[in-house]
């Protein structure tokens, strides 16, 4: 019975021992895939890691790269901006190139022009003594004009002193016509045309046309002879009537129509 026992035991310990070592070798084959797992996986790891660290790069590379793009894209317009100014300036330029070069045969002209200007004035004068020339005609032309200005003045003075002599000339003419008038008027004799002894009044055959005014003091006369004063009373433009002035006349005495009148007074000459 215990010879069963041991065996049982022994076959038990086999058994135990067997599925140890059974359980150790695929613990072993376990352990050596989990390490290969592990291995694996730190490789992957590994590897994830380097792809990333490119991926950085990469990224870091392409804004690198995208910046330098945006700088050549703003140099590439500012390029652009600087060659549209550029040709701006050249069309410019050509403008004001062409506009010289006309200035420049505007003045090749007139320098044919003022040489032959410099030719008619003589053979002593030259573009190199021009400037002189034209300071020593500008002096003659100073002097000239101070001549004129003289002339003008004593031209003015002269007209002046003309227009006072006319002025006097003009007055004197004019006083010798109001002295002749005056005088026509002092030799002048008027007729009596009418007469009223009653009344006391006479007409005279001139009036303010003959120069008759109502302060004219008249004398009648006849055959030379005094024969009485008349008053103006009423003087129109060409007769005049006059109170007669009795105390003035002679006892007897009658003024008749026909009579002649003449101014008391002559006027002022």
């Amino acid at each position: 019975m215990k010879a069963i026992l041991y065996v049982a035991a022994i076959l038990v310990l086999l058994g135990a021992a067997y599925f140890t070592i059974e359980h150790r070798r695929k613990f072993g084959e376990l352990e050596q895939v989990r390490m290969k797992h592990v291995s694996d996986n730190k490789a992957v790891s590994a590897n994830a890691d380097a792809k990333e660290t490119e991926l950085k790069k990469a990224k870091e590379a392409f804004g690198v790269t995208e910046q330098k793009r945006e700088e050549l894209a703003q140099a590439l317009d500012a390029l652009n901006s600087t060659g549209a100014t550029l040709q701006r300036e050249a069309a410019a330029l050509d403008t004001t190139l062409k506009t010289q070069e006309e200035e420049f045969a505007g003045l090749n002209k007139a320098r044919e022009e003022v040489a032959n200007i410099v030719k008619d004035l003589g053979d002593d004068v030259s573009l190199d003594n021009l400037a002189d020339k034209i300071q020593e005609i500008d002096e003659e032309r100073k002097t000239q004009e101070a001549k004129l200005e003289e002339l003008q003045t004593l031209t003015e003075a002269a007209a002046k002193k003309l227009a006072a002599t006319r002025a006097e000339i003009d007055r004197l003419v004019k006083r010798d016509i109001e002295r002749s008038a005056r005088i026509g008027r002092n030799s002048m004799e008027a007729v009596v045309t009418a007469v009223n002894q009653d009344w006391g009044f006479l007409v005279i055959g001139a009036g303010a046309n003959s120069g008759f005014t109502p302060q004219t003091s008249l004398i009648i006369q006849r055959d030379g002879h005094f024969v009485g004063r008349v008053t103006p009373s009423a003087v129109e433009p060409t007769q005049t009537i006059g109170e007669i002035d009795f105390d003035s006349i002679a006892p007897g005495v009658r003024i008749q129509p026909g009579d002649r009148v003449i101014l008391t007074k002559p006027n002022a000459n």
